[in-house]
């Protein structure tokens, strides 16, 4: 059994039992979440797909960690100038265990 989720923009796809590292939420280690906005469901043949959240579906989960991602290094140059700038940037995230996925 696997849904697709969306959260902070992005989609995921997730099993139950799974850790999955999505966009920083509230909440600390330890505190359950639920997400609705469910687009897709499968278990096994059967399919359901929504329109375009499926009703009633939803995933829940539980907060095992907080962190940040692995630098991203951003160099600007301009060429003939002197202008050399270097900038990282490193995304924070929250790190999900899928406990269930209500159809």
């Amino acid at each position: 059994m696997y849904a697709v989720i969306k959260t902070g923009g992005k989609q995921y796809r997730v099993n139950p039992g799974e850790e999955v590292k999505i966009e920083k939420l509230p909440g600390e280690v330890g505190d359950p979440v639920n997400f609705s906005q469910v687009l897709l469901a499968a278990d096994g043949e059967n399919v359901k797909v929504g329109k375009p959240y499926l009703d009633g579906a939803k995933v829940t989960g539980s907060i095992t960690r907080h962190g940040s991602g692995k630098k991203v290094v951003v160099l600007k140059y301009k060429r003939r100038k002197g202008f050399r700038k270097n900038v990282g940037h490193r995304q924070h995230f929250t790190q999900i265990r899928i406990e269930d996925i209500i159809i």
